[in-house]
């Protein structure tokens, strides 16, 4: 059976409240370090008319992918084959324009100088502020969560404690650690307001990405989307709901 601990309020006041107020501190901190580390903003040149009639015509396919429920199937598959007919459809990338869209991702230095500087932003602060909470508070048991649990969530909460008996609704301080890392997106958003820097979430997740719009990948992974699509008309399905509606208002 799973031990009830009482926790002592010094923990409370020495490791719950001072680990929360220094993660919005940081966070707050290397919101404006990467404000001031940005490149100043620079005259952005007219955009390539090529460029944006590709992104059109991505929006374009997408808008048909998402709403191919709603025409008959003849008419779906007379715009798919428009978009993805061999080197005819509007979705084909010859492979030289491929070549040089990802050739063109690599040559403005800037871009990765802005590129190192975010990702600097978030990996050093993260790093100190890891290696002080498993210094200084490894192994406190920090809060307990006020409903009951399933035991897959112990190593999400208890993380660095290795006692089984410990009920799982306590949450040890290096996994409050990381609730505060990836739980204050809507606290920041209140208090930076919603363009904000300190989503780490979104930023682990977009470390391999931030170098624009690549037309040239946008329009194969589109096209690709649509090859694989299976069309399904909505509209009789729609008439036999009806249909039951009625005769169950009919019966009543």
């Amino acid at each position: 059976m799973a031990e009830e601990l009482v926790l002592d309020t010094a923990i409370r006041d020495w490791v719950l409240i001072p680990l929360s107020v220094v993660m919005v501190l940081i966070g707050v901190l290397r919101y404006f370090v990467s404000k001031l580390m940005r490149s100043p903003p620079s005259a952005s040149p007219s955009p390539d008319p090529k460029t944006v009639k590709e992104g059109q015509v991505v929006i374009r396919a997408r808008n048909l992918r998402n709403g191919a429920q709603f025409i008959p199937a003849k008419a779906f598959k007379a715009r798919k084959l428009y978009y993805t007919n061999g080197e005819a459809g509007l979705l084909h990338v010859p492979k030289e324009d491929a070549q040089k869209a990802q050739a063109a991702m690599f040559s403005d230095p800037n871009m990765a100088m802005d590129m190192m500087k975010k990702n600097l932003s978030m990996i050093v602060p993260q790093t100190l502020t890891f290696a002080w909470v498993n210094f200084f508070f490894s192994g406190f048991v920090a809060a307990k969560i006020p409903f009951p649990l399933t035991q897959r969530f112990r190593g999400m909460l208890q993380n660095g404690i290795d006692l089984s008996t410990v009920d799982v609704s306590y949450v040890s301080s290096r996994s409050w650690y990381f609730l505060n890392l990836f739980g204050l997106r809507g606290l920041f958003s209140l208090i930076l307001g919603e363009e904000n820097a300190t989503d780490d979430a979104q930023k682990m997740m977009a470390m391999g990405g931030g170098m624009g719009f690549n037309p040239a990948m946008s329009l194969s992974a589109e096209k690709d989307s649509l090859d694989i699509i299976q069309h399904d008309w909505a509209l009789p399905k729609m008439e036999r709901h009806a249909e039951d509606v009625l005769r169950k208002l009919l019966k009543n």
